[in-house]
């Protein structure tokens, strides 16, 4: 009983030891998995900034426009220069209507998958995985995902390296490392929820959020924002299985 416990343990910790900051950092010059060579930035991406910027301004906008009728209030606050870009966007999808009139005029409103859908011809949700023991993961529910396209974001507190995260990461399998040592703490739950909360609240100017944190709760609007749920293979695996989903790192 006793071995069997040990080995349970034993297994448990090489699967979560890469989310381990302390160990991360101790193992990272000899570690192949914690640590990744690129030669130059621009050969790391399988598509170009410009691509990604575009989809997510696509899916940003169908999402504002199809909830307008809560942001309408928000809107009145917003300097005539800011409030006309608004108004231009709305002029695209309903013409002749006027941006505080729309709220009016707006009849059906979708659940944000289902913008996913109408936008990129796809939507994606998180669900159990049929992995044994790996919890949740990300599916495909609806629609055809075409090569190159952008399925998710990863949602959460980016640390810089100077910036402490030891607590955070202790039984926290969502922390992601990025190449130059960045880490976003992706975990909607813990101690890494009330971090996230806090930051959120701090940067918050009135009315206007700095950042989305519906993520954390059952009813997520940026359909988008489950990229920490994304399942990726071990090195083991990585030899006799072809990736079909990469991580890409954009800056706004």
């Amino acid at each position: 009983m006793p071995g069997r416990l040990l080995r349970g343990l034993k297994l448990r910790w090489r699967r979560y030891r890469y989310r381990f900051v302390p160990w991360i950092a101790l193992n990272l010059s000899h570690n192949p998995r914690t640590l990744r060579y690129v030669p130059e930035e621009s050969k790391d991406k399988v598509i170009s900034d410009e691509d990604v910027l575009g989809t997510l301004l696509k899916v940003f906008q169908a999402l504002f426009i199809n909830d307008f009728s809560k942001q309408s209030d928000i809107l009145t606050m917003l300097p005539e220069p800011v409030k006309s870009k608004y108004q231009d966007l709305l002029s695209v999808q309903h013409p002749r209507v006027k941006l505080l009139d729309y709220r009016h005029h707006q009849q059906n409103i979708f659940k944000p998958e289902e913008v996913l859908y109408k936008t990129l011809g796809f939507s994606v949700a998180q669900a159990t995985s049929s992995l044994i023991s790996a919890g949740k993961g990300v599916f495909v529910t609806k629609g055809l995902v075409p090569k190159g396209a952008v399925v998710s974001m990863y949602p959460g507190t980016v640390y810089h390296k100077y910036e402490p995260i030891f607590f955070q990461s202790i039984g926290n399998p969502f922390i992601f490392r990025c190449l130059d040592g960045v880490l976003i703490d992706g975990n909607d739950k813990g101690i890494s929820k009330v971090v996230y909360r806090s930051c959120n609240g701090r940067d918050r100017l009135g009315p206007l959020k700095m950042s989305d944190s519906t993520w954390l709760t059952s009813e997520i609007q940026n359909p988008l924002a489950i990229g920490q749920y994304v399942n990726n293979c071990s090195n083991d695996q990585l030899m006799s299985v072809i990736r079909n989903l990469m991580c890409l790192r954009f800056s706004l």
